[in-house]
């Protein structure tokens, strides 16, 4: 035990000595060896000085001068060195005899920190130890018997702590088996609480079998100093003050719970009235409005409430177990704001909530259903209105017209049809708004009836252009039936966007390949004649302009002269001979189609221009 006693003796030393400005000692055998430790520590602990002393010796006769001046105080202080006669401790002071000085420090020990100990009549170590036991009596965990194996478990320790001052550490919630920490906290809040300074390690009491007892009693006694120092009336103070605090602390949490559980009550009551008065309009962004904005309160307003009636629930198990902690009488809430009215609420609260969201889920799904059926219902009105112009211009022949007013009985119902599709567009951007994918009312989209009402419409365009066609050719009298056909077949051939009309260029194209070759100033003129004379350049104003061509200016021999003047005089003409001659390249097409060919030995095309007239003019 001595190292532990070395260790615990040298630590109270340093306590006297730093509180006076000298420094710590390291070695008691070393520091003391020279007397001037000594004395310093006797001038300390008797309050005086003991005169001039040699405060740097060199020498043994100096070092032995200052030892027995200290040693000279204890003995005027009625202190007796048990077993050490004067010469003899002088010389194991200055040998550094450790067992000798330390039985001198433990009776400067009882001297000066435990000999005015006194409790019921007993005094020093007696003493000491009843004061132990009498404050930690209360606590079942803690047996105080001695100065050694009583105080293993750091929990005597706690108590001593907690007994005066409940408020540094809570010691119901120690870990009582853990004795190293219950020690090691003990040792920390009786240093930084109480100036009571750490004398012993952790393990000088945990993991010794028998602590040292005189290093117990000489750091217990520090403990009861400390204590025994409290003046009464601050201590009096103090509790007062301390009880003011809680009670008004008790107070503030008594109100602030009331004001937010009334609160809460508040709010929830106040939403639960709003859904219940919350109308829908009937419209689908009405309705996930109203979704969203239910969304957003579940997770804003909703999380803050949960948030609050779990801090309100805490807040009133704090009041009462502070209350219970002091022994004061239990807080009762006032009625309607106890937990269970609370808890009412909130169950109120989330079958309200279960309503509003079937009430909105049930409304989307209304709608989202009165869109498809609305959508169903334009949708498929408009696929058998088509079907029935479909059907109509099927029938239609050039026998059944009326040249007044050839189909535009059927015409005039496009337009009608057109701004149908715009009422079924609009019906779907509403389906695609609501996310409607599916319907089982129709089969058809937008696209298709658009699709379906484009391919109508240029199939009647053609009908009637073609039936158009027909009455102007059976009014051409003056045409054999072949001219008929071949002039029908160019203007089809050269109408390439089928609009039963020929533009300019299209116009001089289909001239050309019938033979007919004009300067571009002619060609416009011509083509601008027909503009006046007929609008456009119908199938009837191109049938009637060749009719006045080849009666007044062309006949079959004049064509077969100008392809030969094209050909050279060949009995056929070939491509190269056409584009030679500036023919247009739709006209050159064309011809290469229509005239009979054959290959030369060279694999050159060569074009019968001569049997083709001759079928064209029979």
């Amino acid at each position: 035990m001595d190292s532990t006693q070395e260790r615990t003796f040298c630590k109270w030393l340093n306590t006297k000595l730093e509180a006076n400005g000298y420094p710590p000692m390291h070695s008691l055998v070393q520091d003391l060896s020279d007397g001037v430790r000594l004395i310093q520590l006797m001038e300390i602990m008797g309050d005086t000085s003991l005169g001039r002393y040699n405060k740097n010796p060199r020498m043994r006769v100096q070092k032995a001068e200052n030892v027995n001046k200290a040693l000279e105080f204890i003995r005027q202080r009625g202190i007796k060195l048990t077993n050490i006669g004067p010469e003899g401790t002088l010389h194991n002071i200055i040998d550094g005899n450790l067992k000798l000085i330390l039985g001198m420090i433990w009776t400067l020990v009882l001297r000066f920190t435990i000999a005015d100990i006194s409790e019921e009549g007993l005094s020093a170590k007696e003493g000491l130890l009843l004061w132990a036991q009498r404050k930690t009596a209360p606590y079942k965990e803690v047996d105080v018997q001695d100065f050694s194996i009583s105080w293993s478990d750091g929990l005597a320790l706690c108590a001593l702590i907690h007994c005066h001052r409940p408020e540094l550490l809570d010691y119901d919630k120690l870990d009582k088996s853990d004795r190293h920490g219950n020690t090691r906290l003990a040792f920390q809040v009786a240093a930084d609480h109480l100036g009571v300074p750490q004398l012993l390690e952790v393990e000088d009491l945990c993991d010794s079998v028998r602590p040292d007892e005189r290093s117990v009693m000489t750091y217990i006694a520090s403990y009861f100093h400390a204590f025994s120092t409290m003046d009464q009336a601050e201590t009096v103070s103090r509790r007062v003050e301390k009880f003011a605090e809680l009670m008004q602390s008790v107070w503030t949490s008594k109100n602030d719970y009331e004001r937010r559980a009334r609160a809460l009550l508040h709010a929830l009551s106040e939403v639960q009235k709003k859904w219940s008065t919350s109308q829908f309009t009937g419209s689908y962004t009405d309705a996930k409005e109203q979704s969203a904005t239910f969304t957003t309160y579940k997770h804003t307003t909703k999380r803050t409430w949960v948030t609050e009636r779990q801090d309100v629930t805490t807040l009133l198990g704090n009041i009462q177990t502070k209350l219970r902690t002091y022994g004061l009488r239990e807080y009762i809430p006032p009625p309607d704001l106890t937990l269970s009215d609370l808890d009412d609420a909130w169950s109120d609260l989330l079958q309200s909530e279960a309503k509003r969201s079937r009430a909105i889920n049930a409304q989307i799904r209304q709608i989202k259903e009165s869109l498809r059926k609305a959508f169903a219902d334009l949708a498929n009105d408009f696929s058998q209105r088509l079907h029935a112009i479909s059907l109509n211009s099927r029938k239609l022949t050039y026998d059944e017209i009326d040249p007044a007013r050839p189909s535009k009985e059927i015409q005039t119902r496009l337009p009608t049809l057109s701004e149908a599709l715009t009422r079924v567009a609009k019906a779907e951007q509403d389906c695609v708004a609501a996310n409607v994918e599916e319907n089982d009312y129709t089969v058809f989209t937008c696209q298709d009836l658009e699709f379906e009402l484009g391919l109508v419409a240029q199939s009647l365009t053609k009908k009637i252009s073609f039936i158009d066609n027909q009455i102007v050719s059976r009014n051409m009298t003056n045409l054999t039936p072949a001219q008929l056909e071949q002039f029908e077949s160019t203007f089809r051939y050269f109408d390439r966007d089928e609009t039963n009309t020929l533009s300019l260029t299209e116009t001089s194209a289909a001239l050309a390949s019938q033979g007919f070759v004009y300067s571009d100033e002619d060609t416009v003129y011509i083509y601008d004649q027909l503009l006046q004379d007929y609008g456009a350049v119908t199938f009837e104003a191109f049938i009637n302009l060749l009719v006045d061509i080849t009666e007044d200016q062309t006949s079959p021999e004049q064509l077969r002269e100008s392809f030969r003047g094209i050909a050279g005089d060949k009995p056929f003409v070939t491509e190269l001979d056409m584009r030679l001659a500036q023919l247009p390249v739709s006209a050159v097409d064309y011809l290469s189609e229509v005239i009979p060919s054959t290959k030369n030995e060279v694999g050159e095309t060569e074009y019968d221009y001569e049997t083709w007239l001759q079928d064209v003019f029979a």
